[in-house]
């Protein structure tokens, strides 16, 4: 078994959709990246790279590079799943979002939903969080996820 660990955090701003687990969420503010933002699938892709003893996501498709930009971040998924796959089988896999707002609970299980499909187990929770007014997050000004995911070597 390999245990992996993920973090990301990004600013919300106004001009930009919201998408947290590989689904768009109705907001007045997005998340500001390269990518399309999406904390919790960036949280996850850190984890699934650390769990397999890979480089970091921005290693793997760094924000310098012009074929990323305004990239949804459920195709890196999708990518980082077909490298790992043939060597690698999730066991399980855990996703807290922190925000003040939207609230999450009305998104979990769309979004558990995507991220168990392409992780390929029904083993997946999401949990919303508040930041309970403290830092960046808990000011409105910002979003993180974490994720912890662990991995069996396939036989």
């Amino acid at each position: 078994m390999s245990v992996g660990f993920g973090f990301d955090l990004h600013r919300l701003v106004a001009g930009r959709r919201l998408v947290l687990g590989g689904v768009e969420i109705p907001h007045e503010r997005g998340l500001l990246g390269h990518s399309d933002g999406d904390v919790a699938v960036h949280a996850l892709i850190d984890a699934l790279l650390a769990a397999a003893g890979e480089p970091d996501i921005g290693s793997r498709f760094p924000d310098s590079d012009p074929a990323y930009r305004g990239i949804s971040s459920d195709v890196l998924l999708a990518k980082v799943m077909d490298d790992l796959r043939p060597k690698w089988a999730v066991v399980n896999a855990d996703v807290t979002i922190v925000a003040e707002e939207p609230q999450i609970a009305p998104h979990r299980e769309k979004i558990r939903s995507k991220l168990a499909e392409r992780l390929g187990t029904d083993r997946i929770t999401v949990k919303g969080k508040t930041a309970e007014g403290i830092g960046p997050v808990g000011a409105k000004e910002a979003i993180e996820a974490f994720a912890v995911v662990q991995m069996e070597p396939r036989r």
